[in-house]
């Protein structure tokens, strides 16, 4: 078993630069579980877009379910899952919405047609047939047929305000290494070790 930073975000980092170069594709998916207002759990996997000492950002269809899910209970849980590290890291927090500026400054890096189809997409919403999706596509296209396409009111993003971490390593024998990150009284964090 080994050491662990104190700080749960630089041991994050560590762990996202050696996934970037084994990982096959995306290493930046993570799973994020929200719940109903009744309670039922739902989880999606999604890429994250951003991360600063603030906390962790996705982006979506404010539309979406999960943005009605998050809307009701701004509690959230993220699951990221390295299979060919034997990692995991797993975070639950809070959710607060990103500026505008940000949504904007991240909306103008994606292709032209993710951008389109923010527009185009009723997130979550019945869609009877393929054809209908491309239908809203092509009139969107018409609509912005350069690059200045704004972003769509409903489109915006979400920052994960974490309070706790749990990063999981595999280890022979399943004598698992598993580290713990609180918040520390008077600020930073606390760290700690499970059993396996």
């Amino acid at each position: 078993m080994t050491d662990s930073p104190i700080d749960p975000f630089a041991h994050f980092q560590t762990w996202m630069a050696e996934a970037e170069t084994s990982e096959p594709s995306d290493p930046n998916a993570m799973t994020v579980v929200t719940a109903t207002p009744d309670g039922k759990p739902s989880a999606r996997t999604i890429l994250l877009k951003g991360l600063d000492a603030r906390g962790f950002v996705f982006y979506t269809n404010k539309q979406s379910r999960k943005a009605d899910e998050l809307a009701a209970n701004a509690n959230v849980f993220l699951l990221f899952y390295w299979k060919s590290q034997g990692r995991q890291i797993r975070i639950e927090g809070v959710v607060e919405h990103v500026t505008d500026a940000e949504a904007d400054a991240y909306y103008a890096t994606r292709p032209r047609i993710s951008r389109l189809g923010a527009w185009a997409s009723r997130q979550s919403r019945p869609l009877a047939t393929r054809a209908e999706l491309e239908r809203r596509l092509a009139e969107y296209d018409a609509k912005y047929p350069g690059e200045d396409i704004p972003r769509p009111p409903h489109w915006s993003g979400y920052r994960v305000i974490p309070a706790h971490f749990e990063f999981w390593q595999n280890m022979p024998f399943r004598l698992h290494d598993r580290t713990i990150y609180e918040p520390a009284p008077g600020g930073g964090w606390s760290s700690g070790k499970l059993f396996p």
